[in-house]
């Protein structure tokens, strides 16, 4: 995924578990790039407390060390009105809802060195209410 920096000539690169900057003169776009789709989430997850979810196919799978794996239908997915790089998906499952708004830029786990390119802000709806978490999430598993 490349998302542009239109002063500069710059694109933040997503790959395997990392991101990076590179000089657009150097890359091709390749068909259907940027056409509104949202990106191939693999994973996504977060610190303080630990949790993730896998999206495969239309399930997202929920897991969170206290209160074990929960599964989801995404129901909804799609980019943010006007926008080409932020996203959202939302799924229901036995226990409430799940939204994810994704962004495409830097992001850190905030324990580990590793760069993501793609930040997610996670609601989670428990029968206490809602969980607001935040994490990164990568193109691959």
């Amino acid at each position: 995924m490349i998302h542009p920096d239109d002063h500069r000539g710059w694109g933040l690169v997503n790959t395997a578990e990392g991101s990076g900057w590179v000089s657009l003169r150097f890359l091709t776009r390749q068909a259907g790039q940027w056409a509104g789709a949202i990106p191939p989430v693999a994973h996504c997850g977060g610190t303080e407390p630990f949790w993730s979810f896998e999206v495969t196919g239309e399930t997202l799978s929920y897991d969170a060390m206290a209160g074990g794996a929960r599964d989801y239908r995404i129901t909804q997915s799609g980019p943010a009105q006007g926008r080409r790089d932020s996203f959202h998906m939302i799924a229901e499952g036995p226990q409430g809802a799940a939204i994810a708004t994704l962004a495409a830029r830097a992001c850190s786990d905030g324990m580990s060195d590793r760069g993501y390119g793609l930040a997610v802000d996670f609601l989670l709806q428990g029968n206490d209410g809602w969980q607001h978490q935040t994490g990164c999430c990568s193109l691959s598993h």
